[in-house]
């Protein structure tokens, strides 16, 4: 096994976001691309395959986002040990040689199955970056100031996926369903190459905090351990990644399905970008807020009420029949959404050591995006059987139930007994 990479540095390594700003900043910015990649497919990709290419299965148009989510919650795996093994930095940068091609994939696909193909780059694209970024911001500021750290980073990320959703339906009303969309993805794509070029590595941060706390445990436990610890033996750490799971559940079926049940509806191509942006948008601007408030006052509350208030959002989205409904609904479900995303995170790191920090990150955002695959065939299953309404109650009252478990068996850590 190679040696951790320790970076080079101008001057000495100081944890903190006041001390490390232009790099967090970048990482800010590097984030906001990773974001734009998935979001130009949030509004459109679902019609592109009802219109373009004749597909009426619900399970079938699904099938992009279970191969979405698969082969990104594998490679969330890989990103955490290779963050740990290889550096941050490479890690990220091999992320974005994945994502290069994704956009000019599905601008050139002559059939549905090429589309699904091209989720297979996005995956890993969206796999390594997102993580490297995220572990990427952790390193620098240290643990009081996790959840802030996280909140700007999804903050960054999910905006950027509201206005790639937003932007990609207004160009598709436009100008067609292809090409013009997805050159949002070719910008995105060279862009973030760019910015990651300019970042340094930042493992020597966590070693550093790390060394601070060397009593907390005698030693790097191996991968496995690490996988049975995030997934049921440490109940804290299994209450999120349940949660986590259910989340990215509930997120595949917003956007498999609710582009096409607003349009059957209805909504035009214009309203429907509208709605499928506003849940991001939401999303990441609200995190700004929690991220801090769960540094303050613990994570299990907003992240129980988190999933209580995206279950009743989807119940309403299921039960409305108005573009004014539907956009409080999808409101709720930002709100909802931000409560608990940039907090499970805050969580897992709370309960994980710095040594081993990165991998646990790894095992939880596995578990999490597997709820993508999930709901792609729970979702398609259902909808084809019973329709696109009955899916999303079904997932609404799945979330209620998870964020009972979460409130049941987590417990809040705090900063002092953080590791």
């Amino acid at each position: 096994m190679r040696a951790p990479v320790t970076p080079a540095t101008s001057g000495p390594v100081r944890l903190g976001l006041r001390e490390n700003l232009g790099q967090f900043s970048l990482l800010v910015l590097i984030n906001g691309f990773v974001g734009a990649m998935v979001g130009m497919e949030r509004s459109v990709l679902p019609l592109l395959a009802e219109r373009e290419f004749g597909v009426a299965s619900r399970t079938s148009i699904l099938s992009f986002i279970l191969t979405f989510g698969v082969v990104k919650a594998v490679f969330n795996l890989i990103a955490g040990g290779a963050a740990d093994r290889w550096g941050r930095r490479k890690t990220l940068l091999v992320g974005w040689l994945a994502g290069l091609p994704v956009p000019l994939l599905i601008i050139l696909a002559p059939s549905w199955h090429w589309v699904v193909a091209a989720n297979i780059p996005l995956g890993i694209n969206q796999g390594l970056c997102w993580s490297a970024a995220i572990i990427m911001k952790v390193d620098l500021v240290g643990r009081a100031r996790r959840g802030l750290a996280i909140g700007l980073n999804e903050a960054s990320g999910y905006l950027a996926v509201s206005l790639g959703a937003l932007l990609s339906g207004y160009l598709a009303a436009a100008y067609g369903l292809r090409p013009v969309p997805f050159l949002i993805g070719v910008v995105a794509a060279l862009g973030g190459l760019a910015c990651s070029l300019m970042a340094r590595e930042t493992h020597g941060y966590a070693q550093i905090e790390a060394s601070s706390r060397p009593g907390l445990i005698p030693g790097r436990p191996s991968f496995a351990d690490i996988l049975q610890r995030v997934s049921w033996k440490n109940r804290s750490l299994f209450a999120v990644s349940q949660a986590g799971l259910m989340n990215n559940l509930n997120d595949g079926v917003c956007w498999g399905l609710l582009p096409l049940y607003f349009t059957s509806a209805g909504a035009s191509l214009q309203g429907t970008a509208q709605l499928a942006a506003t849940y991001p948008a939401v999303w990441g601007l609200a995190q700004l807020t929690s991220g801090p408030l769960s540094d303050r006052y613990g994570r299990k509350s907003l992240m129980a009420v988190g999933m209580v208030v995206q279950g009743f959002a989807l119940f309403a989205i299921a039960l409305g029949h108005s573009m004014s409904v539907w956009m409080a609904a999808m409101v709720a479900l930002g709100l909802g959404t931000a409560l608990v995303y940039p907090t499970f995170l805050s969580a897992v790191s709370d309960h994980a050591h710095p040594v081993w920090r990165a991998s646990a990150i790894g095992v939880y955002r596995l578990w999490r995006d597997l709820g993508y695959a999930l709901g792609a065939l729970l979702a398609g299953a259902v909808a084809d059987r019973l329709g696109i309404p009955i899916a999303i109650h079904i997932v609404g009252g799945m979330t209620l139930f998870s964020g009972i478990i979460l409130a049941a068996i987590y417990r809040d850590t705090s900063v002092g007994e953080r590791p």
